[in-house]
């Protein structure tokens, strides 16, 4: 039986959700090992590799001359924007609560496909962005006490990956999904070159540590092509919450790999979070069914 284009979607989305959270969990485990810039640099260099050697086999490159099309370089800019604040967050923030904060990206997927792309929003889902970014503040808890600049940066990567999957949506259908996802490793492998001396130069890489960034970016090159035929493939609205399955695996590696417990206010914010998501996705649901019914009795009438 052949699946709809949301059910193919929303499985998109949990594959390219469980391939970069445990990216995450193995990257987070050589952010002491050198700085920002260099693992930017080598993991993307690797995942470049990677998905232009898929490409070529695959006879998708004759689309590289497709890259330099206005919403391509977009998404490549907010793809790199929200690597750089997400890895300045990794090294320091436990994985669970960084999770949990991405957790609030389906809002902002909604709030910006409101604001920016005309997809109509009620009252009620205005409520559960506005509930669900108050979940987002209880996790962070912003003050002296509780507010990290770690905390800043996973928050604006939540703003820059959700501007990412809105120009996603806007992308040319003739332009292959590997070339978009070769474009994205490409401009994180040149910003992370860049910011390899400002940063503090180059350290020296063990084995081992070749082999844990060759499978994180054979994972990450996993997520990126996911996550763009998901958001290329269903309705925003429907394949959004199933970014929440990655909080179950960043939860159990963080315990597991890195003896992170979450604690209330983490539990409590990321409760309120994806509740609201989800009453979002439900209200969205609803109205479709809505909508479907008042044009059944016309469609029947007419006949």
């Amino acid at each position: 039986m052949a699946l709809s284009k949301n059910t193919t979607g929303a499985l998109l989305m949990a594959l390219a959700m469980a391939g970069f959270t445990f990216n995450d969990a193995l990257t987070k485990g050589v952010t002491p090992l050198m700085n920002v810039g260099q693992l930017m640099f080598v993991r993307g260099a690797i995942t470049t590799i990677l998905v232009y050697g898929v490409a070529r086999h695959m006879g998708a490159i004759g689309h590289i001359r497709m890259l330099t099309q206005p919403t391509v370089l977009l998404r490549m800019l907010f793809e790199t924007l929200a690597a750089v604040t997400f890895l300045n967050a990794l090294g320091v923030m436990p994985l669970a609560n960084i999770s949990s904060i991405l957790q609030s990206l389906p809002l902002a997927v909604t709030l910006g496909a409101a604001l920016f792309l005309g997809e109509p929003v009620g009252w009620r889902r205005w409520m559960a962005i506005g509930i669900g970014f108050l979940g987002v503040l209880i996790i962070i808890r912003p003050g002296p006490e509780g507010f990290t600049m770690a905390s800043l940066y996973v928050s604006l990567s939540v703003l820059f990956a959700a501007a990412r999957d809105l120009v996603t949506k806007r992308i040319d259908p003739g332009i292959s999904s590997l070339t978009v996802t070769l474009s994205t490793a490409v401009g994180i492998t040149i910003v992370g070159g860049c910011l390899i001396g400002p940063l503090g130069g180059w350290q020296p890489m063990s084995v081992s540590t070749w082999g844990i960034l060759l499978l994180a970016s054979c994972l990450i090159s996993i997520g990126y092509l996911a996550i763009i035929m998901a958001m290329r493939t269903g309705e925003i609205s429907f394949i959004a919450p199933f970014r929440y399955t990655s909080l179950l695996w960043a939860v159990t590696l963080g315990m597991i790999f890195f003896g992170e417990v979450p604690d209330m206010w983490m539990a409590t914010g990321t409760v309120i979070v994806i509740g609201s998501g989800l009453y979002a996705f439900y209200r969205e649901n609803k109205r479709r069914s809505e909508m479907a019914s008042r044009q059944v009795p016309s469609s029947e009438t007419a006949a």
